[in-house]
């Protein structure tokens, strides 16, 4: 219900790029330059400051920005109380999630979701943890799942469950005459190339947090790639370059195929799946709903 314009202007604000806000309003970037010329025109002031390839905003455009933040939560919670008055659960959500969750975990529990509530429209967001958080604190989606807790303060953090990440290799990788029966130490893994997940990811952080915790530094292993998708890690571990760390869920077909072979980490390496939301924005009956269903099968699944 809140002006088109102020949502467009809200956007460029939060992330001073015309560019950035398009890719997060999904519009293209010469719509995005005419709402905000609109929105000026109308105000007959200049909200953003243009130049040498970056923006800001103006002293006019502060202040528009702090009314166009009350005007847009009223409007969410309005759209929200008026939709709960009629008992239908509709309207669209936007959700965020980390590449591993949305390709491994999310599938199944957005169909069954969907199967519910046909009336709801879900739009899912893959990106790596950190970009997922930042969008979520941007209120450029609706609730993110990600691997570890919020690390922004204005940002509600709920445990979904936890996930068990194990080093994966090729059959007769020469790791696997190493191994024990309890797993594999940080210390025998730095001496074998190691196949690792881009800076940002949560898979990325506990890996070099797991390192470190045994007085490894990240960059003294061999790493010989960063990549960012389990899929593209897998792919190149299955022709023997090296070995991963992954969550136990990404490797599950293959290892029961044969094409590669899962080992436990020594000491155990876990790590909590959480659901973020914007701490200080009214939460609409059909975020706290999805939140339930999310955490009530993400448990049935055995994490």
């Amino acid at each position: 219900m809140a002006d088109r314009r102020l949502q467009v202007f809200h956007a460029v604000a939060r992330h001073l790029s015309f560019t950035k806000a398009a890719e997060a309003l999904f519009m293209t970037q010469p719509a995005v330059t005419f709402q905000i010329k609109q929105l000026e025109d109308q105000y007959n002031t200049r909200l953003f400051e243009r130049g040498h390839g970056q923006i800001c905003l103006t002293p006019a455009g502060e202040m528009v920005l702090q009314y166009a933040e009350k005007i847009l939560a009223l409007s969410d919670e309005l759209d929200a109380r008026l939709g709960e008055m009629t008992g239908e659960m509709r309207g669209p959500l936007l959700v965020g999630a980390s590449t591993t969750i949305a390709e491994f975990i999310l599938p199944r529990v957005l169909g069954e979701f969907n199967a519910l509530y046909p009336q709801v429209r879900v739009r899912l967001i893959v990106a790596n943890s950190e970009s997922i958080e930042n969008r979520v604190s941007e209120h450029s989606l609706d609730i993110g799942l990600i691997e570890g807790p919020a690390r922004q303060p204005e940002l509600q953090t709920e445990v979904c469950c936890t996930d068990e990440l194990v080093a994966i290799c090729a059959p007769g990788y020469p790791l696997l005459s190493e191994t024990s029966a309890t797993g594999v130490s940080p210390e025998v893994l730095r001496d074998y190339e190691f196949i690792s997940r881009e800076p940002g990811s949560g898979t990325r952080e506990v890996t070099d947090n797991h390192f470190q915790a045994a007085g490894i530094p990240p960059q003294e292993l061999k790493t010989l790639m960063e990549l960012g998708s389990p899929e593209a890690l897998k792919g190149v571990v299955a022709t023997g370059l090296g070995y991963a760390i992954v969550s136990r869920l990404v490797c599950e077909k293959e290892c029961l195929l044969g094409t590669l072979v899962s080992i436990p980490l020594q000491p155990p390496l876990t790590r909590m799946l959480s659901m973020v939301y914007p701490r200080d924005r009214f939460r609409t009956r059909l975020v706290t709903t999805f939140v339930d269903f999310t955490k009530q099968k993400m448990r049935e699944s055995g994490l």
